[in-house]
């Protein structure tokens, strides 16, 4: 019999107590958690490859967050992703090489630009992002909506702890 690779199912004890003194829902929530993300790196490769083939994962999210916010400073979606000026100009100028992001002058700041979805990448990016949502409404077909709402405010109550 294969053993279970987290250590929990819904609902059970971990299997492993742990360091002395240590919450157990705490210990399952690591190792979910850990499982969940790497899924998701995986997952983020493969849209990425959907969008463009030279798109980076790590470019992928920016997308989103471009699609979902409309066009922003390199500044402020460095600083809502949580990374370095360097690290953001390298991905916002891989994603311009490709033709999936264009840079604009913002209308409050001429010195400042903006950066926005081309619409090519708006089309590719809305594709992929549509086919993952249906992905999500069959993997969940069989949660209540009200089980899939709390699992969103959640997911939303700890992203935005993750951004202090």
């Amino acid at each position: 019999m294969a053993a279970d690779v987290r250590g929990t199912g819904p609902g059970e004890e971990p299997d492993d107590a742990g360091p002395a003194g240590v919450d157990h829902a705490f210990l399952a929530l690591e190792r979910e958690l850990a499982v969940f993300l790497r899924r998701a790196r995986a997952s983020s490769g493969e849209m990425a490859r959907e969008v463009h083939p030279d798109l980076e994962p790590a470019a992928y999210g920016l997308l989103g967050l471009l699609e979902r916010t409309g066009p922003q400073r390199a500044t402020e979606l460095a600083a809502f992703i949580g990374v370095g000026k360097a690290t953001m100009s390298r991905q916002l100028r891989g994603l311009e090489q490709l033709g999936l992001v264009a840079r604009e002058p913002d209308p409050a700041d001429g010195r400042a630009s903006l950066l926005r979805l081309t619409d090519e990448s708006r089309e590719r990016f809305g594709v992929v992002r549509d086919a993952r949502r249906e992905r999500y409404i069959r993997k969940l077909a069989d949660w209540d909506r009200r089980e899939v709402a709390e699992l969103a405010r959640l997911l939303g109550r700890l992203n935005e702890l993750s951004g202090d």
